[in-house]
């Protein structure tokens, strides 16, 4: 009975560890609110509602284990990110946004958790290029609670919306 019993053990383990996918989840947000008092000015930092936004994205992330972070080289997306890279103890990296989910970043995050920071245009581009579909549209220039989250298992790819207010 006992050679049964690790047999099976065996079989099952094997069988168990031969089925399990990696999983890789995208958390994707915009920059949080920003100062609008130069309409002239390209690369705005956060104003203080934006920084508290910040902050509180750092509260969600807390509890969640994020293996890199990604921002766009502007101002307010890299202040948006930092609490939270600080927090985590993780540099953060820069990407371009006209060369979003390419076949190298999909490689590097394969089987991750990874947080991107973005813009109104760039953050849904961003999950639809994960996804492979025109799912979501541009946000709206007031939304900074928006929160994709994109998960990968296997081949299967599904997303959701979160609202952090």
């Amino acid at each position: 009975m006992k050679k049964y019993t690790l047999l099976l053990l065996f079989v099952f383990t094997a069988l168990f560890s031969c089925t399990t996918e990696e999983t890789t989840t995208y958390y994707l947000i915009r920059h949080a609110e920003k100062v609008r008092t130069d309409a002239t000015n390209r690369n705005p930092n956060l104003n203080d509602a934006g920084k508290e936004r910040a902050a509180n994205w750092g509260t969600y992330f807390k509890n969640i284990d994020l293996e890199a972070i990604y921002s766009t080289k502007y101002n307010r997306t890299i202040q948006t990110a930092t609490p939270t890279a600080k927090q985590k103890k993780l540099p953060i990296q820069y990407y371009d946004p006209r060369k979003m989910y390419t076949e190298e970043f999909a490689a590097a995050t394969k089987g991750k958790t990874i947080l991107i920071v973005g813009h109104s245009n760039t953050t849904p581009v961003f999950a639809n290029k994960i996804l492979g579909e025109a799912k979501y549209k541009n946000m709206n220039d007031d939304d900074n609670a928006s929160l994709y989250i994109v998960t990968i298992v296997g081949s299967k790819k599904k997303s959701r919306i979160e609202i952090l207010e």
